[in-house]
């Protein structure tokens, strides 16, 4: 079985299981308790949180955990939008772009929905870009947050955040980023990125499900969504998953480590692997943008099939991907990001994501992208019938 989901999650790395098995076994202790083991649970929890923000260049009190990117994006977005509204009223706009993940968009939507926000949607081109130009369009005085993810989820599309950031902060606003699908990839160099918060998530890395981050500068305000007892200074209350920081910090040192070396290789293979589907499917149309993209993922669109059927005739030949974001699954709807880029919905109901692992060999794609034009072949044979 040739494994092309990684953009939906990844295996647990064996290094990230060894570090964080003490705290599912012995030192099971609370952090929060002030006897020996509840000592050595706080001190395994400090630790992952400066090994992380090592990575992020930050501020060990600038890391929060929480349970995954999501509740991160969450954090984010409501809290530093409810902040901001708290000490001025007249700060009730949100702004995101159109190829937002679900966590991003939905949150948006909940506070026009409930706090009366109003949500400033920032278009993209035919390869899902936002231009620094669309989004000063949409900026006003009233902005309380812009939030623009780092890289698509879908189409692998990398957005040139370090320019959208230095844009919203010339009219005061802070700018939030869904980092999930760059950790691992792409430089999370929170200082060069220039942006006031950032959210990643530990299973897309080698770390459990269950485990995420979300950076905020410290001159941020955040309304925390969960009240208790002040864990995570206040900002994410209930007892911390030990473990979880661990496998995170683990996942995200290592990841940092092997960054450069495995981007290279592996957009080398994408490349050649997107080659290889564009000559052996005819009308095979890529989706996202052709260069600034994602080493990991590489979208398409295969006219006069449907996606779901090439998805189920690829398991038969061993090969498993997907149809587009994990988070939409058992929808039938055509995905709103290709929808964003100009597709239309019939095109864009043929859309088929292959996303990859660092350690995906040239011959298992060479195999997968032989599986994919046999398996594009078998379903449109059969919707001519």
């Amino acid at each position: 079985m040739i494994f092309l989901d990684a953009a939906a999650t990844t295996p647990v790395r064996r290094e990230v299981l060894e570090a964080m098995w003490p705290y599912l076994s012995g030192d099971f202790g609370n952090p929060s308790s002030h006897h020996s083991l509840g000592e050595a649970a706080a001190t395994a929890l400090a630790g992952a949180r400066t090994a992380v923000a090592r990575v992020l260049k930050c501020r060990a009190g600038e890391v929060t955990f929480t349970s995954g990117g999501t509740e991160a994006d969450n954090l984010a977005v409501k809290g530093i939008a409810l902040a901001r509204k708290a000490s001025d009223e007249t700060l009730n706009r949100v702004v995101i772009s159109a190829v937002e993940h679900p966590a991003v968009e939905e949150s948006a939507r909940y506070l026009e929905r409930v706090h009366g926000f109003a949500v400033d949607v920032v278009p993209v081109d035919q390869d899902g870009l936002v231009s620094v130009g669309a989004l000063r369009a949409v900026l006003r005085p009233e902005t309380a947050l812009v939030s623009i993810m780092y890289a698509n989820n879908e189409v692998g599309t990398v957005q040139p955040v370090a320019e959208l950031a230095a844009a919203a902060h010339e009219f005061g606003v802070p700018f939030h980023t869904d980092a999930v699908q760059a950790a691992g990839w792409l430089s999370l160099d929170t200082k060069a990125l220039g942006v006031d918060a950032l959210s990643m998530s530990g299973h897309k890395l080698g770390a459990p499900k269950g485990s995420g981050v979300l950076f905020a500068k410290g001159r941020v305000r955040l309304e925390p969504l969960v009240h208790g007892g002040g864990q995570e200074r206040g900002k994410r209350s209930g007892t911390e998953n030990v473990a979880g920081a661990v496998a995170l910090s683990t996942a995200l040192t290592l990841a940092a480590a092997e960054e450069n070396t495995a981007a290279e290789q592996v957009s080398g293979m994408r490349d050649r692997f997107i080659a290889s589907i564009l000559a052996g499917v005819p009308g095979a149309v890529l989706t996202g943008h052709p260069v600034r993209r994602l080493p990991s993922v590489a979208s398409f669109c295969f006219p006069g099939t449907s996606g779901e059927s090439v998805l189920l005739e690829l398991e038969r030949l061993g090969v498993i991907c997907s149809s587009g974001s994990a988070c939409a699954a058992g929808s039938d709807a055509p995905s709103p990001v290709l929808l964003a880029l100009g597709l239309d919905p019939e095109t864009a109901q043929t859309a088929v994501r292959f996303s990859f692992t660092p350690d995906i060999t040239e011959a298992e794609l060479e195999q997968a992208a032989a599986a994919v034009a046999t398996a594009v072949g078998r379903v449109r044979n059969l919707a001519q019938t």
